[in-house]
Parts: C-alpha cells; sequence; structure tokens
C-alpha cells in the first residue's frame, strides 16, 4: 500500500531537489552508478555512527547485533544504504523521504535482504505532528540540500529524545570544497550529476554548532571525511575541510 503524500512544501523542503533524486532512484543500489560517492564513503560513515551510537548508549563495541537495544531515524533515507547496515547489527530503524521513488527502491531492496525496515514517505514534520521520538537520528548528505537549516535541524532535533543523539554529516563551505565536491565530483570525474550541490548550501563546522545549539544539542563531536585517490578509499580524519560528520547529544 503507497503511503499518503506527504504534506505540502514549505521552507524546510525544496521540490527542485527532490525530484532531482527521484528521476535518479533506480541507481541507488548500484555501486558504479550515480550514487557511486555513497557507496565508497559507506564504510568510514557507517564505522562514524556505530562507534558514536556504541559509545554514547553504552552498547557493546563488537557484535552481531550490538545495536538491538536501538530505536533509529534516518532522515532522507533514500534507497537505504545506511539504513540496511543499521538494521543489520539489530537496530529497529525508520527511514524516511519525502520522495515516493526512494521509498520503493529502499523497500524493494530490504524486502529482497531480508530485512524488516520502516519506509516511509514523509517529512520530518510529519513524525514531528505524530510526537515521534527515536533514540538517535541520523541526518546524513541533507542539509546541503534543504533551504533552511536552522529550522530543519530544529525539527529534527525534537524527534530525538531526551539523552539521546543526532548525527549529521553534510559539506563545508569551502573553496576546497567547491572545487573537490562541486568542480572535481560533479564536472570532471562525472561521479556525481551535475547540478547536484549548491555550494552556497553548504554549512560550515561553526555555522552547524550554532544551529544545533539553538536546536538545544550539545557541543558536537566532529570529523572529517578524506578521499585517498591511489587506494579509492575514504577514511576518517581531523580534516573537515569538504566533508565532515557531527555526533550532538541532546541533554537528559
Amino acid at each position: 500500500m503507497q503511503q499518503p503524500a506527504p504534506t505540502p512544501p514549505h521552507g524546510t523542503l525544496d521540490a527542485g531537489e527532490i525530484d532531482r533524486f527521484a528521476r535518479i532512484a533506480s541507481e541507488w543500489w548500484d555501486p558504479n552508478g550515480k550514487f557511486r560517492p555513497l557507496h565508497k564513503i559507506g564504510p568510514a560513515r557507517l564505522g562514524f555512527i556505530v562507534d558514536h551510537l556504541t559509545g554514547h548508549f553504552a552498547l557493546p563495541p563488537s557484535g552481531l547485533r550490538r545495536l538491538a537495544a536501538l530505536k533509529l531515524l534516518d532522515i532522507g533515507c533514500g534507497g537505504g544504504l545506511i539504513s540496511e547496515p543499521l538494521a543489520r547489527l539489530g537496530a529497529t530503524v525508520t527511514g524516511i523521504d519525502p520522495a515516493l521513488e526512494n521509498i520503493e527502491t529502499a523497500r524493494r531492496h530490504a524486502t529482497g535482504s531480508g530485512l524488516t525496515i520502516d519506509y516511509r514517505q514523509a517529512l520530518v514534520e510529519d513524525l514531528a505532528a505524530e510526537h515521534a521520538t527515536f533514540d538517535a537520528v541520523l541526518c546524513l548528505e541533507v542539509v546541503e540540500h534543504v533551504p533552511d537549516v536552522p529550522a530543519f535541524l530544529k525539527i529534527c532535533s525534537s524527534l530525538v529524545r531526551p539523552g539521546g543523539l543526532m548525527i549529521v554529516s553534510t559539506l563545508n563551505r569551502t573553496l576546497k570544497a567547491y572545487f573537490l565536491a562541486i568542480i572535481g565530483a560533479e564536472y570532471i570525474l562525472r561521479w556525481l550529476p551535475v547540478g547536484t550541490h549548491q555550494w552556497e548550501r553548504f554549512v560550515t563546522p561553526d555555522e552547524l554548532r550554532r544551529h544545533l545549539s539553538s536546536a538545544g544539542l550539545a557541543e558536537p563531536s566532529l570529523r572529517g571525511l578524506i578521499y585517498d585517490p591511489l587506494a579509492d578509499q575514504w577514511s576518517l580524519s581531523a580534516d573537515t575541510d569538504v566533508n565532515y560528520l557531527a555526533a550532538a547529544a541532546k541533554p537528559a
């Protein structure tokens, strides 16, 4: 059964961005397709997420189902590239995305993988209206696509239970990021479709800190993601000039 359409567009939603990703929804699980960069950063990104979840909630650092105690929300889940590995680690995962095409792709792949994930075509506002809360809320490669980041993060924060955690990943607004993430990745290497990113929407770490603080979250822990072209591999780093991740707790 199809989920009802999300609420009408407003300040935290850019219909053009949604349409752009909906048009290529069939390629989410192709590791050599248009979402190749997300497949490549997946292991490092997942490592950051799992380390912070297990550390913050005092869970076992190893074990096949070490996240079984957690209820997680993946905002802008796309085809489920992060929802699925978290579900495999035992977490109860809800994935939301405003594009029905993405949700349908995610559902098909999860079913084929034998995973139970609650995928919904929805906006953060829809869950906030339900007064839903989660142990942790993930917002990965999303904030650089929304027109009002402070308003968006405040709503996301309302979905984190007291004592919970929010994890965000995004792009820094630096010249280095402009040349690597836009000129390099979109125009030269063709890793991403041209127009995927708008540099003026990139968010600096200081801006993200302020937005998270205004949303009622604590000082975030930051790590950068860097690319080694010789190894064709991404890893965590202290360098936040381009891609970076942040984990911020909500006071109990």
